[in-house]
């Protein structure tokens, strides 16, 4: 725990004994039960307004992350399952051979095509993935996806 929890733990405890005291004292005054308007005009909100204020912009730059990409800077990780080793082009590079089992690393920069054929003349994929295909098959961001037989897309 960081001393931001710890302080935003204490500011809420203070702030349900503050509360506690309050309705304790009011029931100690010989009322029976007092109405909710009457426990609410006395117990002090100060405390628990500064405890929801800390949350709120505690969460809400954690929440704005969460859209980010966290694969964006090393790139995604590509699993060659398909039993085949196929070949491929990088950003209109060289024809490569890629073994299956083996591990390519494409950058949102990249434009990778692969193909079935050591000339690189028939493609693999129907539709060639883009990065952002891959990365939508990342569901749990660790930047690993895999392609299976007949260009089939999985997380790994």
């Amino acid at each position: 725990m960081t001393s931001e929890d710890v302080t935003l733990l204490h500011s809420v405890y203070l702030a349900q004994l503050k509360a506690f005291l309050a309705a304790n004292k009011i029931t100690k005054e010989d009322k029976v039960f007092p109405s909710t308007r009457l426990i609410l005009k006395r117990i002090p909100f100060q405390g628990m307004i500064r405890a929801l204020m800390i949350i709120a912009l505690t969460l809400f730059p954690l929440l704005a992350s969460a859209g980010e990409d966290p694969c964006r800077e090393m790139g995604i990780y590509i699993g060659n399952q398909t039993t085949l080793d196929v070949w491929y082009t990088r950003n209109s590079g060289p024809c490569t051979i890629w073994s299956h089992g083996h591990i390519l690393i494409m950058k949102p920069e990249d434009a990778l095509i692969i193909y079935s054929d050591m000339t690189c003349k028939t493609e693999y994929c129907s539709k060639n993935p883009t990065y952002d295909v891959y990365e939508s098959y990342d569901a749990n961001q660790n930047c690993r996806v895999r392609i299976l037989p007949d260009c089939t897309l999985s997380d790994m």
